[in-house]
């Protein structure tokens, strides 16, 4: 039954994992009947759904029991992991209520599906106009969704305010491994066209300046050209912002200049080469026409254009300030649009610190060129960021490596060693 692939909708797929988890480990539909309590003609029937959904058989039918082939492989891994994350937040949940609750039942009914995408598009919204656009739903019947969601897990998981509806406590837990599941699913459809040889799917990437201007768009032109069913998605926020959504799923991994995380932090880092801070003004400007090197103490009256307190790149700049027993400059305009930054810089006498790579068409051209400052060791790892624990598809990994490819290739006096 190898027919064209449908794209699986994840809120579908979701409902029929229970029965195929079941099947997939008793290898048997009789036994599965009897472990999970429903008819055998409605396991048979909901196996067959969820194939016709993905487009491909999942178990080869012997006389003897059910086998999972390539394909049933694929998704059982993601199904295991889906199960996982419901269950995490089932006994979250329950342990808002006692930590002897039986967390099964609840897991079952997140299983279901509906009522976990209708909540996570709440929560995502926070009003129920455009969940209902989206769902194609009544607002009654998502009320009611809501409602019998919120008893059973007898907690109020949005609370009802003037703005809009805010995600409580315990809504807090369900979000986190509810929007995790999802992105398993999200994965699957890459999973299997792998296994045809080809790639589809979609990936999100959290972007940060560095990489902006040509190392992530040239790797997605190359991983576009050799499979141009792909879907790719870029997230340009503060790294802060990335983090949350990378904890959550919402991205699949951010590139750019790594952070120096705690041994808490939920996520691992690869560090794919070093960068050089630099400082930068537009041709023309009275500190670019000394022509030799400037002391920092020359620096003290200009006016800056830096990114957030937090980046990297900011951190550096103020450490050798401070390590030359200077306050550190304070920006007159605070932002990490490379747009914003480039403009300003043609059009004013304002300064910038980032490396060569954001602006290297500008530097190029010779609008923006570098001044000759000594900044001391201002180095930092540029690479990838991902969470811990999670399983990239072969699409995100087919994008990783592309990254990778890239950054080996770039030439060593862009890499400060």
């Amino acid at each position: 039954m190898n027919h064209p692939a449908a794209r699986p909708d994840r809120d579908d797929v979701l409902r029929y994992l229970r029965v195929f988890l079941s099947v997939a480990h008793t290898g048997s539909v009789t036994r599965s009947s009897e472990q999970i309590f429903k008819a055998a003609s409605a396991i048979t029937r909901a196996l067959t759904q969820l194939e016709d959904l993905l487009g491909v058989s999942l178990f080869e039918r012997r006389p003897r029991g059910m086998l999972l082939n390539a394909y049933g492989e694929a998704v059982h891994r993601r199904a295991l992991r889906i199960h996982k994350e419901i269950q995490h937040a089932a006994t979250a949940l329950c342990q808002f209520r006692g930590s002897r609750i039986d967390p099964t039942p609840l897991t079952q009914l997140l299983l279901g599906g509906n009522k976990l995408r209708i909540f996570v598009s709440l929560a995502e919204h926070g009003q129920f106009s455009p969940v209902c656009q989206q769902l194609g739903l009544s607002k009654s019947g998502i009320s009611m969704s809501l409602a019998r969601l919120e008893e059973a897990v007898g907690q109020p998981l949005l609370q009802r305010m003037t703005q809009g509806l805010v995600v409580t406590e315990a809504g807090e837990q369900l979000l986190l491994h509810a929007k995790r599941a999802f992105a398993e699913l999200r994965h699957i459809e890459a999973d299997l066209s792998a296994l045809r040889g080809s790639l589809c799917g979609t990936i999100t990437v959290g972007a940060l300046p560095l990489c902006r201007t040509s190392l992530l768009p040239l790797a997605i032109a190359r991983l576009l050209q050799r499979y141009p069913g792909l879907k790719i998605k870029t997230s340009e926020s503060p790294f802060s912002e990335l983090a949350r959504g990378l904890h959550c799923g919402d991205i699949d991994f951010i590139f750019g200049a790594l952070r120096q995380g705690n041994a808490a932090a939920p996520f691992y880092s690869e560090a794919l080469f070093q960068d050089q801070v630099g400082i930068f003004c537009r041709r023309g400007h009275p500190l670019a026409r000394l022509q030799r090197k400037i002391r920092l103490t020359e620096l003290q009256g200009a006016g800056w254009i830096l990114p957030r307190e937090e980046s990297p790149a900011r951190q550096a700049l103020v450490r050798a300030f401070l390590r030359a027993g200077l306050p550190a400059p304070e920006p007159s305009v605070e932002s990490g649009d490379l747009a914003v930054v480039r403009q300003l810089l043609a059009h004013s006498e304002l300064l910038t610190a980032c490396s060569a790579h954001q602006l290297h068409v500008e530097i190029a051209s010779g609008a923006i060129v570098p001044l000759v400052v000594d900044l001391g060791d201002t180095r930092r790892h540029i690479g990838i960021t991902q969470r811990l624990g999670s399983s990239a598809s072969p699409a995100i990994d087919a994008l990783l490596e592309e990254i990778r490819q890239l950054c080996a290739d770039l030439p060593d006096e862009a890499m400060a060693a």
